[in-house]
């Protein structure tokens, strides 16, 4: 492997579904996610999903957003003029220039679990770029309370990045790696990437091989998350969302902390609240047809 490889770097990556006419659907409704660390655009045509990416959030939050869009079309034929409604959500969810609306983020992976997971789901936790959110949700996947940890980016996607370059381990690698140990280690430092990159240092200069040095880590990830859902009250259908739900070496840890089994699904756990966005913009439209125009406020 070249010294130069960024092994924090994800696959970027783009589908759409060429069974689906959406010439011939009545509400073409979108949802643009702008995160902190990756940002992401769906397209349903008439609540049935059709295209999205997922890309690299970049400097610009307007920018991000357009080519998020622009990507998630591509090869599609469509064109922003064919939307019918759109709805901005994450970060920089009131950057999207071309949106009608801007909701949050939690009510949008609220909803985006609730069509992913089904009306079962009543916790959710949305392990983000800089974030992790504890939702708990009701039968519609509307938001009934949540809790935030946002203080540090450990236990975070861009935590999680960090690690992957110091060692020397493309992030898709790490999960895996991590649970090739013969026992578990302690945890490193789970209050900050700061310290617990320094901690890990350390552990590599004392001889600790990669694996065991991540399986510290993944373990202090699972940990703080479990503190944050407790606090909520944890239900036994729960669901996790965002780009950690892909990592097994924390999701593993965190089921056996809570013992509890997250719900799998076909979707991407990365598009959620894209999709939530999506799903609101459909609805949103849809009243909007019944009963003239709905005031672009955000909505919690």
């Amino acid at each position: 492997m070249s010294a130069a490889q960024e092994f924090w770097r994800w696959k970027e990556y783009r589908w759409h579904d060429p069974a689906v006419d959406w010439r011939s659907a009545e509400i073409i409704s979108a949802g643009v996610d702008i995160g902190s660390v990756s940002s992401q655009a769906v397209i349903l045509a008439d609540g049935r999903l059709y295209a999205f990416s997922s890309q690299r959030t970049g400097f610009d939050s307007p920018e991000s957003a357009n080519q998020a869009m622009k990507w998630a079309m591509e090869d599609t034929g469509l064109t922003l003029k064919d939307l019918h409604y759109t709805v901005g959500t994450g970060y920089g969810r009131v950057n999207v220039p071309f949106a009608d609306k801007a909701i949050t983020e939690i009510a949008c992976h609220a909803r985006g679990a609730n069509f992913m997971h089904g009306p079962s789901v009543r916790t959710i936790l949305d392990m983000g770029g800089q974030d992790c959110k504890a939702i708990r949700c009701d039968e519609k996947g509307k938001v009934e309370a949540f809790l935030m940890n946002d203080k540090c980016a450990a236990g975070t996607g861009r935590g999680m990045e960090v690690f992957a370059d110091l060692l020397a381990v493309p992030i898709e690698e790490v999960g895996e790696l991590s649970l090739s140990v013969e026992e578990e280690p302690p945890p490193v430092s789970s209050t900050c990437v700061v310290f617990a990159k320094s901690e890990a240092s350390a552990l590599l200069r004392a001889g600790w091989p990669k694996n065991k040095v991540l399986a510290a880590y993944c373990s202090a990830m699972a940990h703080r998350v479990v503190t944050l859902l407790e606090r909520i009250g944890v239900q036994k259908e729960f669901a996790i969302t965002g780009g950690i739900a892909k990592n097994r070496g924390v999701v593993r840890r965190l089921e056996q902390e809570l013992k509890l089994t997250a719900l799998s699904s076909s979707y991407d756990s990365q598009i959620a609240g894209a999709l939530g966005g999506a799903l609101f913009a459909h609805t949103l439209e849809t009243k909007r047809r019944k009963s003239g125009a709905v005031p672009a406020t955000e909505s919690a």
